[in-house]
């Protein structure tokens, strides 16, 4: 069994917009990653940060796009709305980035830190994507 959009959309709090870019960035770092690991190609062993350009990249067009929706929402006067918006979508793109960063900083060996400790803004996010889920009628 699938979840359908209309699930996704509510239970994320993203639109459908964000998860598309999302998709095509991940599909993006996918290649590039396949590309790096490919014993054919000569590529940089240490270009971590260049694999993982495309997920950077899209986490800067969801925030713009949360930014306009933002200030398009506080135009039409619905405050609260708007509030609860940026600061659910905020989170979500700083647990995401975090996440990013602390594991490319990891693969290229910068941080001491155990992969559980990597993970942890995920684990963060989950959590609250649970309780969102269960607030939703």
């Amino acid at each position: 069994m699938f979840f359908t959009i209309d699930e996704l959309v509510r239970w994320l709090g993203l639109t459908v917009f964000e998860i598309w870019v999302n998709l095509i960035s991940f599909l993006i770092f996918t290649v590039m990653l396949a590309v790096k690991y490919d014993p054919y190609v000569d590529v940089d062993k240490n270009g971590w940060w260049a694999i993982f350009f495309p997920l950077f990249a899209g986490d800067a067009l969801n925030a713009y796009f949360c930014v306009i929706i933002f200030i398009r929402m506080l135009s039409e006067m619905t405050l609260r709305a708007s509030l609860l918006r940026i600061s659910w979508s905020g989170t979500f793109l700083l647990m995401t980035f975090l996440f990013k960063f602390l594991l490319c900083q990891k693969l290229l060996n910068k941080l001491g830190l155990d992969y559980s400790e990597v993970f942890a803004p995920l684990y963060i996010l989950l959590q609250l994507i649970a309780v969102r889920a269960c607030q939703q009628s």
